[in-house]
């Protein structure tokens, strides 16, 4: 289509493929602190899937942390921006056979080194076929590479939408092909007010993200235009500029790295209820971390907006929870969490205080902090 044609030429996307391509060949030829080691320990169950990728692969990962949603058993995943494949072997496990994951990236060079590896994880994964697919393509237009509409239960990003030239186009491109109750959970950076065209307009800058970091209040309001339910914040923290060349070009801009769930649903809300989780996810077995309003702790009564009982009861989260009314009497514990602004920033700052004197956690690093205890 002509329309992807002058779509893939722009010089945005010409210049991060270069930068991904060929300037950083390893981890370390990244040239901010953006992508540092997370502060809190990652899961053993994720872990131990990470150690069974090859060393190949994990060598030319330039993501910062993890985007791992919960319940994933025999999903359908795309990783978007999956470069070397790191999360996509990663995910293959989590998802096990029955389930499929896809990974679509624009830089050839990145696939390579995906590809080649593919039987060797299949036979480390003791998989009888592969339940993983590569595709070169941009993340503005996965239904022209081939993606079906309304065909995945989960999409993840890590810190790449902010490497798009149109955030709308990519959101609306991953609401298509998402099933109806499907989640786009990622994690990606942002700034604290519009970039300037200084900014945006340096390469480096945005090769390391912070060029076309987007203002948060900007993918509420893209979300709400594609047609998500609202963004429901997960975790955030402060993202420092160590390198003096970029703090003098960013001046007074301030960064974060924050994880949202955004959701596939029909329009209008459901009703408050009472939300008992019953402790049956994998990882999450004594609480369940859904964002930064809701923590649920396995088998205790919690009140829920009519929002969320609308995501719960038409996602795959509908087996892992009993929902009870709330005129119901029941168990003695009830819960109502504190209402959060959903200001990344805010959540960032109070979880630096709560970890005061560790160090901070990168782009999209596991670290989570819960607004509301």
């Amino acid at each position: 289509m002509a329309e992807q044609a002058s779509f893939v030429d722009t010089t945005v996307h010409l210049d991060v493929k270069d930068y991904y391509g060929k300037t950083l060949q390893k981890t370390s030829d990244i040239k901010s602190n953006v992508c540092v080691a997370p502060t809190e320990p990652l899961p053993k169950f994720i872990l131990q899937a990470l150690k069974k990728v090859h060393p190949d692969v994990t060598d030319r990962y330039y993501g910062c942390g993890l985007a791992v949603p919960e319940c994933l058993e025999g999903c359908r995943i795309l990783d978007l921006g999956c470069g070397s494949g790191r999360d996509c072997y990663m995910l293959s496990q989590l998802v096990g056979e029955a389930g499929h994951v896809t990974g679509i990236d624009m830089t050839e060079d990145q696939l390579e080194v995906a590809r080649k590896h593919v039987d060797f994880h299949m036979k480390e994964f003791g998989y009888k076929k592969p339940n993983v697919t590569f595709v070169q393509g941009y993340i503005e237009a996965l239904t022209e590479a081939a993606l079906e509409k309304n065909s995945f239960d989960i999409i993840i990003s890590n810190c790449v939408v902010n490497l798009s030239p149109d955030k709308k186009q990519v959101l609306a491109e991953a609401f298509s092909v998402l099933k109806e109750g499907g989640e786009l959970f990622f994690s990606d950076m942002y700034s604290n007010g519009r970039q300037t065209e200084e900014i945006k307009n340096n390469k480096v800058l945005w090769g390391e993200g912070f060029g076309g970091a987007l203002w948060y209040k900007d993918l509420l309001q893209l979300a709400e235009e594609v047609g998500f339910r609202p963004p429901r914040l997960v975790k955030a923290n402060v993202i420092a500029v160590d390198n003096k060349e970029m703090q003098a070009i960013l001046g007074d801009f301030k960064f974060v790295s924050a994880t949202y769930r955004l959701f596939k649903l029909p329009k209008g809300s459901g009703k408050p209820c009472k939300a008992i989780y019953n402790g049956n996810i994998t990882g999450a077995e004594d609480s369940l971390h859904f964002d930064c309003q809701y923590t649920f702790k396995a088998n205790q009564v919690t009140e829920i907006d009519g929002e969320l009982a609308s995501i719960l009861t038409q996602s795959r989260y509908a087996q892992a929870f009993t929902f009870q009314p709330l005129g119901r009497s029941c168990e003695p514990c009830e819960v109502k969490p504190k209402a959060g602004s959903g200001d990344p920033f805010e959540l960032a700052v109070q979880l630096q205080k709560q970890s005061a004197g560790s160090a901070t956690g990168g782009c999209c690093s596991t670290q989570s902090g819960t607004c509301c205890k």
